[in-house]
């Protein structure tokens, strides 16, 4: 498996590099993967030294998404030093919460730069590369690209536009056999919710409205891309997986008055 990772560095794409290599080595295989970040870290080194210690082979790109030329470097550097593309995991994104009137135009713009335009030029240049292996992308997007979520500013219209993106690609490439789909994430400890999950009271209740009864973890998150991307997924494109715990499925439980199957 040769991977590229965007948004490798930590949260939910270090738990991603991490997987795959995981799973490459339970298969006595040795993955590649490109553990790219926004820019150059302790965090992002230490994802790809875990990937090492995994058997696998790890290098560290660096750079803004909301800039054009990056996505083509990241690609082309991965392809240069793999030989070629199998995976595409473009889970790089940012968020800036407020009110959509509220929004200046540069934070809207920079919010459609790095989470969609960054994912669609990422998904254009790997393109042929993933046509030659008959390869699989992946997009993480969010629960909130599924059901509006006031406050959130451009992330939910971000989100809801990269599925869309991910779909559509999955009609365009599959005469050329690559498979594209999409995984939201629901409520999720990452470090970009890191502050908010340290409130003890906000955590609990949270865990309160959804059925599994628990925050999702990085690692939940990678299980699914990692899936998704793999020959076990072969029959599977053009699709978004929420993995929430059931939350998303759960709204009607929360009206009152209405019968619960729990005691």
């Amino acid at each position: 498996m040769r991977a590229l990772v965007s948004g490798g560095s930590r949260g939910i794409g270090a738990a991603v590099c991490i997987r795959i290599a995981e799973t490459a080595a339970s298969r006595g295989e040795r993955a590649q993967i490109a553990v790219c970040g926004y820019g150059a870290s302790e965090g992002q080194d230490e994802v790809a030294s875990a990937v090492r210690a995994l058997g696998s082979e790890a290098i560290v790109l660096s750079g803004d998404l909301g800039d054009v030329e990056v996505a083509p470097r990241l690609v082309e550097t991965t392809v240069s030093a793999f030989g070629g593309l199998d995976a595409l995991v473009a889970n790089a994104g940012t968020a800036s919460p407020a009110n959509i009137c509220d929004l200046s135009v540069a934070d809207w713009d920079r919010m459609f730069e790095v989470n969609l335009r960054g994912a669609w030029l990422l998904a254009k240049y790997s393109y042929p590369h993933l046509k030659q292996t008959r390869g699989a992308a992946c997009f993480t997007s969010s629960m909130s690209g599924q059901l509006p979520h006031a406050g959130s500013g451009a992330y939910s219209p971000t989100k809801a536009a990269l599925t869309m993106l991910a779909q559509t690609l999955a009609l365009e490439w599959a005469p050329d056999g690559i498979r594209s789909n999409v995984v939201s994430p629901g409520m999720t400890h990452t470090p970009m919710t890191e502050k908010m999950y340290a409130d003890p009271e906000i955590k609990k209740a949270r865990e309160g409205l959804i059925p599994l009864s628990r925050i999702g973890e990085p690692r939940d998150i990678a299980n699914a891309i990692e899936f998704l991307i793999s020959p076990l997924a072969s029959y599977i494109t053009g699709q978004d997986l929420c993995v929430d715990g059931g939350f998303s499925k759960s709204i009607l439980s929360h009206i009152p008055g209405r019968p619960s199957s729990r005691a």
